[in-house]
């Protein structure tokens, strides 16, 4: 699901008997639910709306969907591992992770 750029996941809570998402594309957190997938969809939308709205009233830049950075959590051994490469290929760590990720997605999406 995806609005004004922001990407929810959805899951279904099979005991509670409704469904919850997250979006997956934001560093704060934004949350919804519903008993529907209409419910869903809308509480999607409201739930990013409030949210630019909440970040507008506080001052706050909100957080923009693919703005560029992103936080992995790696082994210790394979961060050495990688840095290790990245030297070899005389590249930074980030330009040497950059060109596996071009590569992984058959190239530089447009």
């Amino acid at each position: 699901m995806e609005y004004k750029g922001y990407i929810g996941r959805v899951a279904l809570d099979d005991e509670a008997g409704f469904f919850h998402g997250e979006v997956i594309n934001a560093r704060d957190v934004i949350t919804f639910q519903g008993t529907s997938a209409e419910d869903v969809k809308r509480e999607f939308r409201a739930s990013i709306d409030v949210y630019l709205d909440f970040c507008a009233a506080q001052g706050k830049e909100p957080d923009r969907p693919d703005a560029g950075h992103l936080v992995l959590d790696i082994a210790p051994e394979l961060q050495t591992a990688m840095i290790r490469a990245a030297t070899r290929e005389q590249k930074s760590l980030d330009a040497w992770i950059l060109d596996r990720l071009v590569a992984g997605v058959g190239g530089y999406p447009t």
